[in-house]
């Protein structure tokens, strides 16, 4: 078990690796092209030869790409669901020339398309992404916090979007978790006892297989009222208790974290410094 956070490209995506040892990352995310819209800034053999030395030099483990906030997998405009077809694969593999591990995104929001309609659409996207992608860089689905009409919140809609995707194709997938998401969605992680209730239900409903990265976020809001708003660990409505219990849980050992929270108050190198006292304290 690793942590980081999600860390600038500022001046160019070999950048990335630097910013996050200045604040204690072990593992880090970032976006590879700006996250509202625009051309990708390309990645030349130079660009990513430096961006690979860089990582190496500040003994950063992995490296995971965030996609754009704009993606919508189910829009019924068919310029913005066939572009987000288009951006994720982009994605897919320029995080293969990097080296990155995963591209996670957000799945976007169904509006009023009926919900049954909504997964298939979803579905039919993701099956475009992979069709033909060789790369080893894997595409995973972040939960989501639930407002409005936002696709993924809970743990059985994901489950059949996975189920929907070709067996041949599943070893090319996987779930980021986020916390602050999870809990917004009525999932409970303030203590050792629920988190074993939620893990076991993720489990039974997706499986642990499918969980490869969880997004170290608290929350702002109560559980599952179905509002997205990061708060710095231990101090949001999940609590210490509750990131101490992830963080030692068994079934998570191999799973790493990303924080995602703000520069505000202790910022993510608080976060982070917290999360590695937690590690090992039963």
């Amino acid at each position: 078990m690793k942590f980081g956070s999600h860390v600038s490209i500022a001046g160019g995506v070999f950048n990335a690796p630097a910013n996050a040892a200045k604040i204690g990352c072990e593992v880090f995310q970032m976006f590879s092209r700006s996250p509202r819209g625009g051309n990708p800034p390309v990645l030349s053999a130079e660009i990513v030869g430096q961006f690979k030395s860089a990582t190496k030099i500040n003994n950063q483990a992995e490296a995971y790409i965030h996609a754009p906030y704009y993606i919508n997998l189910c829009s019924t405009n068919n310029r913005i669901r066939y572009g987000s077809i288009k951006v994720i694969r982009e994605e897919l593999e320029r995080a293969g020339l990097l080296g990155v591990k995963y591209v996670m995104t957000h799945l976007g929001s169904a509006n009023d398309l009926p919900r049954e309609e909504a997964v298939k659409e979803v579905t039919e996207g993701i099956i475009k992404i992979l069709n033909g992608c060789t790369g080893s860089t894997l595409f995973l689905m972040e939960n989501s916090a639930g407002s409005g009409n936002v696709m993924g919140d809970q743990f059985e809609e994901l489950a059949l979007i996975i189920n929907g995707i070709p067996r041949s194709a599943r070893d090319k997938i996987g779930i980021c978790l986020d916390t602050c998401h999870a809990f917004a969605s009525g999932y409970d992680l303030r203590n050792k006892e629920s988190i074993n209730q939620t893990i076991k239900k993720f489990d039974s409903i997706i499986g642990l297989k499918y969980l490869k990265l969880i997004h170290a976020n608290d929350s702002k809001t109560e559980l599952g009222k179905r509002v997205d708003r990061h708060e710095h660990l231990g101090q949001g409505k999940i609590g210490l208790a509750g990131f101490k219990a992830l963080v030692n849980h068994p079934k998570l050992k191999n799973i790493n974290f990303i924080v995602e929270t703000d520069d505000e108050g202790v910022g993510q190198a608080g976060d982070l410094k917290l999360l590695k006292q937690l590690r090992n304290k039963k």
